[in-house]
């Protein structure tokens, strides 16, 4: 069982992080900006203003005023920088969501409550005021009133995060799979590394750029998505949204699969052709439409290959690769030849790259390619009419749990 405290602390990432996500999916200008763990937790940059924020997220928490007493102090000690011409100025926010204790807040921050509740403290038997120490009078704290937000009602983080997502349908004029497991996937990654960054200037990005790094056409693996989603279910949910039809159509598929030297099996691979031929082939004497995949395997040496070819051959599975004898050239006119009842094609392998372009350029009719890569894509097309689905993947075992 998990540790529930490590729980909740990766609950606090993630809120921390879609909190970062939707302060920049909703800058104006593509100019403004956002900071990673610099002045607060985000800092929110525009051409006329710096908000520093700091989140908290206590779900299971009543709300009390020691929360917060110490972000407060802080802000105000930098509020002091501020005054003395150290710093530039800056707005303050703190948001959180908490159980419950939220009245404790209904009437507002006023200077005495302030001072009561959020700047005197204890130390060693002594009280000490916050404010008295930095030289701030009631008209200073005032000012600083007016610099700072404070939101205990902020949202629940499921909630929070269907509101990131619904900013990427938006922004991105895509469906919700798209923007949760293209493009929010993508935007973690992008703001998981950008916190830890030693250099403050490392942290920093802008609305443009972040868009820039954001527009993915591949399902990239991210091992925080897959921890928020749990394995299982990210698996289940790719293969519902690209692998379960109904009524198969008639399409030519084509299934990319890479290799892995240290986890490769030469039994996992043929029950993967298998299991794909199975599933999109269809071989039926009454159906007079008729179809099989295409399957390219990469990352496999020529004597590997040619040892899976002859265990398919032995096992009765039958199949074409476009070499019509021994030594023969790749001949696409007889690899696209239509797999029906009669011939018994149940799949045809394409032997490499060059193989995979030629025969997509050949074929006129609607062609689907899924490439699976464990690290960077080997397989571009440039082709717009061709549907290509970009699929990164952590372990072999995974492809064979999507399809």
């Amino acid at each position: 069982m998990k540790d529930r405290s490590a729980v909740d602390t990766i609950r606090g990432y993630f809120y921390q992080f879609d909190l970062s996500i939707l302060n920049i999916l909703r800058l104006i200008n593509p100019d403004d900006s956002i900071e990673i763990e610099c002045t607060e937790d985000i800092d929110i940059r525009t051409a006329t203003e710096l908000t520093a924020t700091q989140c908290k997220y206590y779900a299971k928490t009543e709300y009390n005023h020691s929360v917060i007493k110490e972000a407060v102090m802080y802000m105000l000690s930098h509020f002091k920088e501020v005054k003395s011409g150290l710093k530039p100025k800056v707005k303050y926010a703190i948001r959180g969501h908490y159980a419950s204790g939220q009245h404790k807040l209904d009437g507002g921050i006023d200077v005495k409550f302030l001072k009561d509740n959020f700047l005197t403290y204890t130390d060693k038997g002594e009280k000490h005021l916050h404010h008295d120490e930095l030289s701030l009078n009631d008209t200073d704290l005032g000012e600083f009133l007016t610099l700072l937000t404070v939101d205990i009602k902020a949202e629940e983080l499921d909630v929070q995060y269907r509101a990131v997502i619904r900013e990427l349908e938006t922004a991105f004029s895509c469906k919700a799979f798209s923007a949760e497991f293209y493009f929010y996937s993508n935007a973690l990654a992008i703001i998981r590394e950008l916190s830890i960054q030693p250099a403050p200037a490392d942290r920093t990005i802008t609305k443009k750029a972040f868009f820039k790094k954001l527009d993915t056409s591949g399902v990239l693996f991210n091992e925080w998505f897959i921890q928020r989603k749990g394995k299982k279910a990210y698996l289940a949910a790719l293969r519902k949204e690209y692998f379960t039809e109904l009524n198969i159509s008639p399409f030519e598929r084509f299934f990319l699969i890479e290799t892995n030297p240290q986890m490769y099996m030469r039994d996992d691979l043929k029950e993967l052709i298998h299991i794909l031929s199975e599933k999109w082939s269809k071989l039926s004497k009454r159906d007079p439409v008729s179809f099989c995949p295409y399957i390219y395997i990469h990352g496999i040496s020529d004597g590997e290959l040619l040892a899976l070819k002859k265990d398919l051959h032995v096992e009765e599975f039958k199949f074409i690769d476009g070499h019509d004898y021994q030594n023969a050239d790749f001949n696409v006119h007889s690899i696209i030849r239509k797999a029906d009842h009669d011939n018994g094609v149940r799949a045809k392998i394409l032997n490499s790259i060059r193989n995979l372009e030629e025969t997509l350029s050949t074929i006129t009719k609607t062609r689907k390619v899924f490439q699976f890569h464990f690290g960077q894509s080997y397989f571009e097309s440039t082709n717009p009419s061709v549907g290509f689905v970009k699929i990164q993947v952590e372990l072999f075992s995974d492809i064979k749990a999507i399809i």
